[in-house]
């Protein structure tokens, strides 16, 4: 099979950019000419980070830009008639660092760029209020046309600066200079603002009482992101060779990628899926299944927002949060479920008429986070962790169970007792936490207290060519005899007889103390 010859935008957030050098491009552009043309004026569009939110921007500016060369082809000339320019002014705030000063120095030179182009003259210690409105102005008497107005990533300078002595003072920048919008609303054309998070107390969202939040409308679900349909529209020769290079057919390619950067959410009202762009496009161009999000600097916001996480992951993954926290979206409220579905970490899994319920949207997601707290939780330093995690995966992997015993040993030595965190939960859940968390961590599919008729199975983990049951006992609850027995009378291996892997079913003896794993074996009838 010949290998597709396609240029896939890696990363890449410019609409001009890969419009002109034929980058492959999923076509959402009339659901943006509907956001103009159908919608309200001032406009919020929350997704989480790597999520296509700049690309979505750009798309905007070169359509106030009457760029029409640039959407030959797209659904969006089959619907625009009069291609009327706008001038645009556009401010993306990730660029403004996390201090007072950095958001003086950005909007300093901002504005001055919109001050140069439409002649306006520098007056000293004018304000940036006064000098936004100013450039609005101008640019309206300039073309004669109402202005847009593009806010990218407007929260990045608070999200950074949250639990600072500084997070108050940018809030009150933010007030005064975006509070404008709202005054010069006869000269707007069309206010369109994206982010992560929600800081209700910013003048965006308390001046603005008309902004209207695109978040959970199902006519906007999948503006952001790549759909079940959109990614065999648009990317089935790179499926079929990730397909040929990892000796799998087009079916278990699609399903790596469905399981791996699918099952986002966004609206109770359009449960349709979507895929981590970012993710899906990388693993497409390099062929290769991989965690390509956290290593992207998704995850560096965390400790900020979520408290104690390493050792509520379970929780979290079937979590319930009401309808108002969940759409009023204000971080500040310091619900941690929100924080995590905002930024990517879960996603809506169902609804019912008073909230929703939420857990961890994909794979991809699930071994970040353990990986994230793996240190955190055993309490051992991060080279030592990746090291010991490595050596088990290896050995898991390949049914080294010796091996393998060693080097979990290694990681739960003590943990249990020592770590202060885990003082309400009993020792064996404690030592369920840890277990279940690594296994995670080096890529296996981890499922905790799995239901049976028979009985309950603590852990089953499914490895590429193994699965791998796991019964834990304290070594004054039987230990390793109780272990097996419970497995073997309880015929635990039973259910997944039928999958091609090998079965192996572990009994493991721990320590009553919480000093660690003492031994374990295979339970074999």
């Amino acid at each position: 099979m010949s290998e597709p010859i396609r240029r896939l935008p890696v990363g890449i957030q410019s609409f001009v950019e890969i419009r002109t050098k034929n980058y492959v491009y999923v076509d959402k552009t009339d659901i943006v000419w509907r956001m103009v043309n159908y919608g309200v004026k001032f406009n919020y569009l929350s997704r989480p980070r790597r999520f296509g939110k700049s690309l979505l921007v750009d798309t905007f500016n070169a359509y106030f830009d009457a760029r029409r060369d640039l959407f030959e082809g797209l659904r969006l000339t089959e619907m625009e008639k009069d291609w009327i320019k706008y001038p645009v002014i556009r401010l993306d705030m990730s660029m403004a660092g996390a201090t007072p000063k950095g958001i003086t120095d950005y909007l300093d030179s901002a504005f001055g760029k919109y001050e140069q182009l439409y002649g306006i003259q520098p007056v000293p210690d004018v304000s940036f209020a006064v000098r936004f409105k100013d450039i609005i102005v101008a640019a309206y008497n300039a073309t004669g046309q109402q202005v847009a107005i593009l806010i990218d990533e407007y929260d990045s300078p608070l999200q950074h600066s949250w639990h600072t002595p500084e997070h108050e003072v940018c809030t009150e920048m933010y007030r005064n200079v975006f509070a404008v919008l709202k005054n010069a609303d006869q000269y707007e054309k069309f206010v369109f603002i994206t982010g992560i998070t929600k800081f209700t107390q910013v003048s965006l969202f308390s001046a603005l009482n008309n902004l209207s939040n695109l978040s959970f409308l199902p006519e906007y679900a999948t503006v952001c992101g790549i759909t079940e349909d959109e990614i065999i529209e648009n990317f089935t020769p790179e499926i079929n060779v990730l397909a040929q290079r990892n000796n799998w057919s087009f079916d278990e390619a699609h399903q790596k990628l469905k399981e791996y950067y699918d099952g986002y959410h966004f609206c109770r009202r359009n449960m349709t899926d979507i895929y981590n762009p970012f993710s899906l496009v990388r693993a497409l161009y390099d062929s290769y299944i991989s965690n390509y999000w956290v290593s992207s600097g998704a995850t560096t916001l965390l400790n900020k927002f979520v408290q104690n996480i390493e050792i509520r992951l379970e929780e979290f993954d079937n979590s319930y949060i009401d309808s108002d926290t969940l759409e009023s979206s204000d971080v500040s409220s310091g619900v941690d479920e929100l924080f995590l579905f905002q930024s990517g970490y879960l996603t809506i899994k169902k609804a019912d008429e008073e909230g929703y319920y939420l857990g961890f949207p994909n794979e991809e997601v699930k071994r970040a986070l353990s990986k994230i707290v793996i240190p955190t939780l055993t309490m051992k330093s991060q080279a030592n962790v990746i090291t010991a995690q490595s050596q088990l995966m290896r050995c898991l992997n390949n049914g080294l169970l010796d091996d393998a015993k060693k080097y979990m040993k290694a990681l739960i030595s003590d943990v249990p007792y020592s770590n202060k965190k885990m003082v309400s939960m009993d020792m064996e859940e404690r030592y369920r936490l840890i277990i279940s968390t690594l296994l995670n961590a080096i890529g296996m599919r981890v499922e905790v207290e799995r239901m049976l008729s028979t009985g309950r199975i603590d852990i089953v983990a499914f490895a590429r060519e193994f699965i791998y049951i796991f019964e834990l006992k304290l070594q004054k609850a039987g230990g390793l005899k109780s272990a097996k027995k419970q497995i073997i009378d309880n015929n635990y291996t039973e259910p997944f007889k039928a999958d091609h892997r090998k079965v192996i079913a572990i009994a493991v003896e721990l320590d009553n103390m919480g000093k660690g794993l003492i031994d374990w074996e295979v339970a074999e009838p």
